[in-house]
Order: structure tokens, then sequence, then C-alpha cells
């Protein structure tokens, strides 16, 4: 990672994963909310509680575990745990964007982010497909020990930009707070663009040449692969596990918005 090297819903459980079911998931106006146009959606609420039971998508874990869960107010959201430096993700496979463009919006609780240890790196959202070696990571963070702080930031990996997270101390994470997130991934300029509950952060992009890696160009690739849920990258970590609850996941050609 580039700032590694520089200086990144009741209270009981439905299911066997630990940690608790937030009180407020997403709104009202917002269950149900899949509708043919998109490119993908899920919002849980027609999949019965426990492991995933769907062949929408498909799961990628290891020490770690999904579970759809009823939260107080009624909708449905997907419980993510991990232990350590676990993953567990959300997958969408032969995904295709109209022109390799597309945006997405998730809403999103973490319990608690790391603090170590220092660098301390994780995704939350990830693209890949062919025609070029980026893993694109559009929502990501990184606890960097000299703020010191935990910041949300574009990053990628895999291809000639090398492992970066660019972190910006503008995007400061919040924990135990739902919050909306959204990206597009465009392929004029090879651009990343991140809203955060509605607004962008003009420091949470990356193109063509600027970006956080190797003084290369960073080529998106034709996108057949997203995946969303959670990965975080070292051993060690405090806290030792993670969970956090996803709703209203939705990839389409236009912005959906909060």
């Amino acid at each position: 990672m580039r700032n590694l090297v520089a200086a990144f819903t009741t209270a009981l459980l439905l299911g066997a994963t630990a940690g608790s079911v937030p009180a407020v998931a997403a709104g009202a106006a917002h269950r149900g909310s899949c509708t043919r146009d998109l490119l993908f959606c899920e919002d849980f609420e027609r999949l019965p509680p426990g492991g995933p039971s769907t062949l929408n998508w498909g799961v990628d874990t290891r020490n770690g575990t999904l579970a759809v869960e009823r939260a107080r107010r009624g909708n449905q959201v997907l419980h993510v745990h991990t232990l350590d430096n676990g993953r567990a993700f959300l997958r969408v496979d032969d995904f295709a964007a109209p022109g390799n463009r597309f945006y997405g919006r998730m809403r999103l609780r973490v319990d608690a982010f790391p603090t170590a240890p220092d660098w301390a790196h994780f995704t939350l959202v990830e693209a890949t497909g062919t025609g070029s070696p980026e893993v694109v990571r559009p929502i990501g963070g990184q606890y960097a020990p000299t703020v010191p702080g935990i910041f949300w930031g574009v990053g990628a990996d895999g291809g000639p930009t090398g492992d970066w997270t660019n972190w910006r101390e503008s995007a400061p994470v919040t924990e135990d707070t739902w919050q909306c997130f959204e990206w597009l991934l465009d392929p004029a300029d090879n651009r990343v663009t991140v809203w955060i509950d509605g607004t962008a952060n003009p420091e949470l992009t990356a193109s063509t040449t600027e970006h956080g890696g190797n003084d290369v160009p960073f080529i998106l690739p034709a996108v057949n692969t997203v995946k969303i849920g959670w990965q975080l990258y070292q051993g060690g970590t405090t806290p030792g596990e993670f969970d956090l609850w996803i709703d209203d996941i939705a990839l389409s050609t236009k912005r959906l918005g909060c």
C-alpha cells in the first residue's frame, strides 16, 4: 500500500455469527426497492433468515460468515462477520455494464474499525474483470497511525499501479452508524468517484494519471465480478473480529442516490 510505504436486527442474532443487529437499517422508502431496470439489486427482503440461500449471488469467505437477519424495524439486512484478517463477501458474477460504466450503492453500518496493526487496510467493495489486472477497490480504507485515524480511500492491487490505498483525512470513518455509500466506475479517463451520504468527496477519486500507486496509467478492467462485504489484509488485529451490516445493494447504469 502506498501509504504504508510512504510513512491506511434484533438485538439477538438469528444466525450463529457474533454481534447484534443494528436497531435502524434502511428506511421504509427503500424497502423492496429492487426493480428490473437495475444491473443488480439485493435488499434481502425475499430471502429467509440465516445463511445465504439464493442463486442471484455467490459467497466468498475465509474466516468469515454472511447471514441474513431481520432488523428491529422489520426490514432484513446482511450481517457480515469476520475473524482477524478474514473475509466475507457477497459476490456478483457474470456482471456486465453497458460501456463498462456503472454506479453502485449500499447502506452500511460498521461496528468497529481496526486500530491495529499499524496501517491495517480493509476493503468493502472490489471490482475485477478482463483487459486489465487491476483489482479496483472503490470503497475501502486504512488505519493511519501517523495522524492517527482511520480514513476511507480509493485503492487497487494486482496491476501495474501496485498495491495502494489513497486514504484521505477529509474522509474519516464513522463507527456504529448507518451511512449510504455510492461509487462510479467510468472508463472515460478510468475514473473512480465516491459519495458518502449523498455528498461527493473530491479527494475520494482515481483516474488514469491521478491515483495512489506507481507512476504508470491506471486502467479499469472490463468488470465482470463485483464483491461487497469485508476483507482485512493484516493479521493480529484490534479488535480481533469485525461485524458490519449491509442493506439496499444496487448496481445501475445511473446514479440512484441515497
